[in-house]
């Protein structure tokens, strides 16, 4: 990651031979339950995820943990741009749905509307930029406890107080 942030081609190519099994994972967690008749599928998600990476140029790679959490950011802004595009060519009608780690509310395996979810989120951010923060790195990177810790300098245990805070909120917000 180092060598690809000092402007190194050749290490981008060698980066995404190990990230791209985890990356095409993440995505079919997120994909798994989609609603029929979508038609992104986990491969153009990671590819979209790849030439979105491929930009940016700014960043000084510490750890994988930070890689994936950008990752997953990337990965939520596609889900969100593609369900909008969705809406908008049905008129608003048929969202797209992902399934929500069963972590996140009390029941088993629900579908989430990725805009609802998304909206919650930037609400959510508003009243506490971290517990949002969280949330995106513990649902859409799935990163762990720890590492969710390492990217936010922050303790284990604030995070996990933080995530079960904003699991219920979220769980609420979801509710209404």
């Amino acid at each position: 990651m180092k060598a690809w942030g000092s402007g190194d081609e050749a290490a981008l190519v060698r980066l995404t031979e190990h990230v791209y099994p985890e990356l095409r994972l993440m995505a079919r967690r997120y994909l798994k339950n989609e609603a029929q008749g979508n038609t992104l599928q986990a491969t153009a998600l990671v590819h979209e995820v790849y030439l979105r990476l491929v930009d940016v140029t700014n960043v000084e790679w510490q750890a994988r943990a930070q890689f994936f959490a950008i990752a997953a950011q990337m990965m939520r802004r596609i889900l969100v741009d593609h369900a909008r595009g969705k809406n908008a060519a049905k008129r608003g009608d048929g969202a797209y749905q992902v399934t929500l780690d069963e972590g996140l509310v009390a029941a088993a395996e629900r579908d989430v509307n990725v805009l609802a979810l998304d909206e919650a989120l930037t609400r959510l951010a508003a009243l506490d930029e971290q517990q949002s923060r969280i949330v995106e790195l513990r649902f859409f990177a799935g990163l762990s406890i720890e590492d969710t810790s390492e990217v936010l300098k922050i303790s284990p245990a604030t995070v996990k107080r933080d995530w079960a805070m904003a699991k219920a909120w979220l769980y609420r917000e979801m509710q209404a």
